[in-house]
């Protein structure tokens, strides 16, 4: 039996990670397209700007306001415009190819979503960092709740505000220091 030599594992890996990323770009490809047909259906023209703000905000993988997107898309193209920007990610968010929250702020915040994609936030009051997360048993529980009321859910965000454990603990720190209690 012919032991496994360096160079075939890595052949393997590469050949992996050349499919994994072969896939990514189908599937992006995909997105593009079905965007292009959005816009086309509300009488828009698909735009290499639009198509780069597109990419910028899904690159991202975090909470965006429109300023931050805005000097991330200006880096690859100096030429798009803030209004492009703005309109763009408004468009985005009524076809539900963005969403934007709150957060507690007074400026919206930009995400990507993928289809039948869902997750919840954690936002910290301290630093202001917004940590992604899901849970299967609370999605179920949620789902029980409606279903027991009769109620038909069509969409739900859930957000929990508190402090982060790094919060957390320099808070507790300045407590002690204080003579306070915790």
């Amino acid at each position: 039996m012919r032991s496994e030599s360096f160079v075939d594992r890595l052949s393997f890996f590469w050949y992996f990670d050349n499919e994994f990323q072969n896939q990514n770009y189908r599937m992006e490809r995909l997105a593009e397209n079905s965007l292009r047909q959005l816009l086309r259906k509300q009488g828009l023209k698909a735009t290499r700007q639009r198509d780069e703000i597109v990419r910028a905000l899904r690159k991202a993988g975090t909470h965006l306001t429109v300023d931050e997107l805005y000097r991330r898309v200006r880096r690859v193209n100096p030429r798009i415009g803030y209004a492009t920007v703005y309109r763009t990610l408004r468009l985005l968010a009524e076809s539900g190819w963005a969403s934007a929250r709150r957060f507690g702020e007074r400026t919206a915040r930009f995400e990507s979503c993928a289809e039948g994609e869902h997750h919840d936030h954690l936002i910290c009051r301290g630093c202001g960092k917004i940590q992604e997360f899901e849970n299967d048993q609370l999605e179920a529980l949620q789902e029980r709740i409606a279903r027991r009321e009769g109620f038909r859910v069509l969409d739900h965000k859930l957000e929990l505000y508190g402090y982060c454990r790094s919060c957390a603990e320099a808070r507790k720190a300045l407590k002690r220091r204080a003579g306070g209690q915790e």
